[in-house]
């Protein structure tokens, strides 16, 4: 089978945020099927919805998968499990959250899995370090570039990159 270019996005507001995202990015580059894992700038990201909970640390990864899209998203799940994240209520507080952006340019919906990621493109966390690979990828579902959808978020929340 061959590689799909995949993004993931990162992100951890609970513990030690940094040490968290590493965690991931390890754990992902361990994962067999995938190869060629590429990571953002971390972003330090005022949160959405509940400003009571800490600040998050973001990025984005790019890989080259040999998996299907389904198995990929169980690795993910897997691997937040073993970094310790509970779900409780949607946009609670995590050590780490993992989603699956893009699978190529394939667009997919059902009980499990819906991508491209349904919200990314409302949220400059997401859009702002995949810009550094990709800004002239364009969303197969809504035919923008992600450096054009990026431009059309509003200055909040704040997202600021670290040194």
């Amino acid at each position: 089978m061959h590689s799909i270019q995949s993004y993931i996005g990162i992100g951890s507001n609970l513990g030690e945020r940094v040490d968290n995202c590493e965690q991931a990015i390890r754990a992902l580059e361990a994962v067999p099927g995938i190869s060629s894992l590429i990571c953002s700038s971390f972003y330090e990201t005022e949160p959405i919805g509940d400003p009571n909970q800490g600040w998050f640390i973001n990025c984005v990864v790019g890989v080259a998968t040999t998996l299907r899209a389904e198995q990929l998203h169980v690795r993910l799940m897997s691997i937040e499990h073993g970094l310790g994240r509970v779900r409780t209520e949607r946009n609670a507080p995590r050590t780490i959250d993992l989603d699956l952006l893009f699978y190529g340019l394939e667009i997919i919906q059902n009980e499990t899995l819906t991508v491209p990621h349904p919200r990314m493109q409302q949220r400059k966390f997401v859009l702002a370090p995949l810009a550094e690979f990709v800004p002239e990828l364009k969303h197969p579902v809504l035919d923008l570039m992600i450096g054009e959808l990026l431009h059309r978020l509003p200055a909040s929340p704040i997202v600021r990159k670290m040194s």
